[in-house]
């Protein structure tokens, strides 16, 4: 009988990015039914593949775990009730596929005796026989890991986007759904606003932490919860609200503490804002903000981190003549210090509907909005391949080239180019070379979607470029930055 396998879960088995089963799926590869695929036709497509060594797959998800400011995670055992309710799960679709196998059987058996009765049919019962021979032991260890799999995590399917995530250990269905990148409506996050109810359309969760909302009895009766209060003990299926661009995005005013500032480098600092646990930021990744002191300093900036951790938030400021703003943070701004956000603000977000390959294209703090695109698009792990140019000025303009590359050395998909501008100033040269680096990779670039960001000089250079190139501008996105 065939075995279907989700993407997710066919990716997590042989240690390998959704992205890269989609890409063999468009190319005729890997043949797909209705969005998934069977384990044969998985272990032909991947014949190498060590069951036991996931070491890939491990080191992205390192990556993914960084982008959470407040703690790296750890992976955590499942509750006991969690437990117990995905192996009755799985005893009871055990019992339905070997009652169904039994009917199976008599039919073949019928079948059999009928053609043997014929004397005619000799072709056609060899050929049912053949058919009819046990599966390929191959694909035994993997549909054994598929079962441990889903006693150790729980997978979710979100309706109607279709989109899916993992929900590891005790994690809230929201907090899973938030680290694999998908925009989920929600508010407080701890119960207490109703924003992020969801109907459960099957499977079975569990209540982990206690809401000040009352959901009413119709809402109980239609099996609807609040994401932030329940996990999954068995794999889901539910109905919730999803943000489909920055339009969705609600403006917020919210106040919070400066958890750290440190330098990133001569002239950059990085500022971590935390926001208060039931007042969390809701943004896309590659929007911007207000952040405002006392006194009426305030000055704009995009958010350099990812919207999977929206309490922690990281800014990259670049001291500036004339930036009083600026200023007060290089002069020794620190906890408990608070400043006020307001936002998010602007259209420089990720076409997730897109799953060609990405092109970052950032120009010295450009990079900033680019990086919170770059961890965005690794938690939805859809695109085929990732390539960041970053053209920087200074001696040490590329002030988290460590990250880059380790980006580059744990990923098969990404590919890093860090260019040291010639000169401070913005100049069509400089933008020129960045062209260069990514048509040599990319020579036809209307395949790819490319993101620009940077000031508005280079950016404008870069615009022109791509567009003459023949990049359709639906696939170009920019972000001009004050210089």
């Amino acid at each position: 009988m065939l075995r279907l396998l989700t993407l997710s879960r066919a990716a997590r088995l042989v240690g390998v990015r959704r992205g890269a089963l989609q890409s063999k799926i468009r190319s005729g590869e890997l043949p797909a039914f209705e969005g998934m695929v069977s384990a044969e036709d998985l272990l032909r497509a991947y014949p190498q593949a060590r069951l036991d060594d996931n070491a890939g797959l491990e080191r992205f998800e390192a990556i993914k775990d960084a982008a959470f400011a407040r703690r790296m995670r750890e992976r955590l055992m499942p509750s006991a009730e969690a437990l117990v309710a995905r192996l009755t799960q799985m005893s009871r679709e055990r019992a339905q596929v070997q009652a169904q196998l039994e009917h199976y059987r008599e039919i073949v058996e019928q079948l059999q005796a009928r053609l043997r009765a014929t004397g005619e049919a000799a072709g056609l019962l060899a050929w049912l026989r053949q058919r009819l021979e046990p599966a390929a032991a191959s694909a035994q260890p993997l549909l054994a890991q598929e079962s441990f799999l889903r006693i150790m995590s729980a997978h979710v399917q979100v309706k109607p986007s279709g989109r899916e995530f993992f929900v590891d250990g005790d994690d809230s269905l929201l907090e899973a759904a938030l680290r694999s990148g998908l925009s989920l409506d929600y508010g407080c996050s701890i119960g207490s606003c109703g924003k992020c109810k969801a109907r459960v359309v099957s499977g079975q969760v569990q209540r982990t932490r206690h809401s000040d909302y009352a959901l009413t009895a119709a809402e109980k009766n239609a099996g609807v919860v609040l994401m932030c209060c329940n996990t999954a003990l068995t794999d889901l299926v539910v109905e919730a609200r999803e943000a489909h661009g920055a339009a969705d995005m609600p403006l917020q005013s919210i106040d919070a503490k400066v958890k750290a500032v440190s330098p990133l480098g001569d002239d950059v600092r990085l500022l971590h804002l935390q926001t208060p646990r039931s007042n969390r930021l809701r943004f896309l990744a590659g929007q911007s903000v207000s952040l405002a002191l006392g006194e009426g300093v305030s000055a704009s900036f995009p958010v350099a981190s990812c919207p999977c951790d929206d309490r922690n938030l990281q800014f990259h400021v670049r001291r500036r003549a004339g930036d009083a703003f600026a200023e007060r943070v290089f002069a020794g701004l620190k906890d408990p210090d608070t400043v006020r956000i307001v936002g998010p603000r602007g259209e420089f977000v990720l076409d997730e509907g897109s799953h060609r390959p990405l092109v970052f294209v950032a120009f010295d703090a450009g990079f900033a909005p680019i990086k919170s695109l770059i961890e965005h698009a690794m938690a939805l792990d859809a695109a085929e391949a990732l390539h960041l140019v970053w053209v920087a000025s200074g001696e040490r303009g590329h002030y988290l080239d460590n990250l880059c590359r380790s980006w580059s050395d744990a990923l098969d998909n990404f590919r890093y180019d860090p260019i040291a501008a010639r000169s401070a100033l913005p100049d069509e040269e400089t933008a020129q070379a960045a062209l260069r680096r990514v048509l040599q990779d990319h020579p036809r670039p209307g395949d790819c979607d490319v993101y620009v960001a940077g000031p508005a000089p280079w950016a404008s250079a870069a615009e022109f470029q791509l567009l003459e190139h023949g990049l359709p501008r639906t696939q170009l996105f920019v972000n001009t930055l004050e210089s």
